[in-house]
């Protein structure tokens, strides 16, 4: 099964190709690029596509990185999903960025439970918590956005992952880095993988449905100032 997986939820953006057939063999473009989805993303899969000598046509299904994450970002790994998906017919799976983190902390960590912070900007952090699953990770509870200061306090044998515990840190008068982070920026290779499992599960969805998830529940009220501030 070969999948084409994006992600551009945060200031990084990232590409992956993935064959379950060969999964150690993945290819990934990675690179810090704010402000620059728009221009960076669509050519950086050309190029792995091309270095890899697939054609479009080869793949059997698509991901992308559906959020929590900067708005902006999300609208444009999500248009061009859709757009690529509704020319060849593919289904598409998308994938929650927290748990992409936590799938790349789970890999680097022994912990069974992993606490996902990223920084939500105007104040608040997105948050989501995970379990070690046999393929993927458990959701446990429901991804929400808060404050940092209103976090509950977490027990010490969990691994952290994303790029909002220095907000934390700050909301408890701590040094920027007393808490120690597994992975800070979701990977599409991490979110292919995940695809994989899904999508041999069939839990695909048709291009039209490959939608961002913003977890914010004011998108909608303040637009201007959460795409300026998350670009």
């Amino acid at each position: 099964m070969k999948l084409l997986a994006l992600d551009a939820s945060t200031q990084a953006l990232s590409v992956a190709l993935f064959d379950s057939n060969a999964p150690a063999d993945v290819r990934e473009h990675f690179e810090v690029a704010p402000q620059a989805h728009a221009r960076r993303l669509l050519p950086a899969a050309e190029r792995l596509l091309a270095e890899a000598g697939w054609p479009l046509a080869a793949l059997d299904g698509l991901a992308f990185g559906r959020g929590p994450g900067a708005f902006t970002g999300l609208r444009i790994a999500a248009g061009l999903i859709q757009g690529l998906a509704a020319g060849l017919d593919r289904p598409v799976v998308p994938i929650s960025t927290l748990a992409a983190l936590a799938a790349q902390a789970f890999a680097g960590d022994s912990a069974d439970a992993v606490r996902v912070v990223q920084d939500a900007r105007m104040g608040e952090v997105y948050v989501g918590d995970f379990s070690r699953g046999e393929s993927v990770p458990s959701a446990v509870g429901d991804e929400r956005v808060i404050e940092p200061a209103r976090l509950d306090a977490d027990p010490s044998a969990i691994a952290r992952a994303g790029n909002g515990w220095p907000l934390v840190a700050a909301a408890r008068g701590l040094a920027a880095d007393h808490y120690a982070v597994v992975a800070e920026a979701p990977h599409a290779a991490d979110i292919a993988r995940l695809a994989a499992v899904a999508l041999a599960a069939g839990d695909g969805v048709p291009a039209f449905r490959a939608l961002p998830v913003y977890v914010r529940d004011d998108v909608a009220r303040k637009p201007a100032r959460a795409t300026h501030s998350q670009s």
